[in-house]
């Protein structure tokens, strides 16, 4: 009985401090609404907690095939360049607005995801991650030559519009909903089949689990959802370009991010992204030349001392190699008062 009071007291505080955290993120631009001229809240601000939610929300969806499923894709990226162009195209060359744009621009990465994840998704381990490493690589290309389209190198302008609170409830409602139907499909038949195909693909498949349309399946949703997050960073930024959009280290921090709070977990990406890019702020203000060796040392760090991530860590010092390093420092510690 004191267990599941326990238990309980624990999750009303948990959904207390949720409630309170939400309270005061929708609260964040009012003094943008109430008194602009006293600039209680700068722009700045604002657009590093949009930047924030983005990650955030590319981070779950990278979540959802690379933890989830345990396939570990070093060309999500391609996803959110696609969904950035898709959404700048059809603004720049045809005069759509920018909604349509954005939803037609996550759709136009869903179908690539789906043609392109029905042959790399039959491959295992390090053949999946280089097959879309060089997916990624090659769409940059194509886009590069494809001038009369994209832009090639010269890039797309897309119309202006500055607005940065709205932006940023745009971004933060956009990681509210991601994360709560990354939540939502973690409690589903089909999140446990992702799970399943993780552990023991062939013992999946032996049960009667047809892993390849799962693992399609949530292929697609992530793409999609990246997409969304491409067409809206593309407009905010109002201009985007091959090497812009295609960045390699995108995809490096997402896997950081999602390895750094914990892999297959619904908050892990969230903390993750949230450490990770404030911590990268911090490194590029103090040591700009050298943000890459940091960031990759970090990397290196996360998988040979905490590989189960923040949340693992919480619930289980002993999964992580520095938790079981300090149990066995305070063991072979000398006592207080012997000599």
């Amino acid at each position: 009985m004191k267990g599941l009071k326990q238990i309980w007291r624990q999750y009303r505080l948990n959904r207390w401090f949720l409630f309170l955290l939400l309270v005061g993120l929708f609260a964040l631009p009012l003094p943008q609404f109430v008194a602009p001229e006293r600039k209680l809240v700068t722009n700045s601000l604002l657009f590093s907690f949009t930047q924030m939610f983005m990650l955030i929300t590319l981070a779950s969806n990278w979540n959802l095939t690379g933890g989830f499923t345990g396939y570990v894709d070093f060309g999500h990226a391609v996803f959110f360049g696609l969904g950035a162009y898709g959404t700048g195209i059809l603004m720049n060359k045809l005069g759509w607005p920018f909604w349509p744009a954005m939803v037609v621009g996550g759709m136009i990465s869903a179908v690539f995801a789906v043609l392109i994840g029905s042959a790399t998704l039959r491959l295992k381990g390090p053949y999946f991650s280089i097959s879309m490493l060089g997916t990624f690589v090659a769409m940059r290309e194509i886009v590069r030559v494809s001038k009369p389209l994209t832009g090639g190198g010269e890039g797309l302008t897309l119309p202006p519009y500055l607005n940065r609170p709205l932006f940023y409830y745009i971004t933060l409602i956009l990681a509210i909903l991601v994360v709560t139907l990354i939540w939502w499909i973690r409690r589903t038949e089909f999140g446990a089949t992702l799970i399943a195909i993780r552990e023991d693909e062939i013992g999946a498949e032996m049960r009667g689990i047809n892993t390849t349309l799962n693992k399609i399946t949530a292929f697609w949703i992530a793409a999609f959802l990246s997409g969304l997050v491409g067409g809206l960073w593309a407009y905010q930024n109002t201009f985007i370009d091959p090497d812009v959009v295609f960045f390699e280290s995108r995809t490096v921090e997402l896997v950081m991010m999602t390895m750094l709070g914990g892999l297959g977990t619904v908050a892990g990406p969230v903390i993750g992204a949230a450490v990770i890019y404030w911590l990268r702020d911090v490194v590029w203000a103090s040591f700009f030349q050298y943000h890459l060796l940091v960031e990759g040392a970090l990397l290196i760090i996360i998988v040979l001392f905490v590989p189960e991530g923040i949340m693992g860590a919480l619930g289980d010092d002993s999964s992580t190699s520095l938790g079981r390093i300090m149990r066995r420092w305070f063991r072979e510690s000398p006592k207080e008062g012997v000599a």
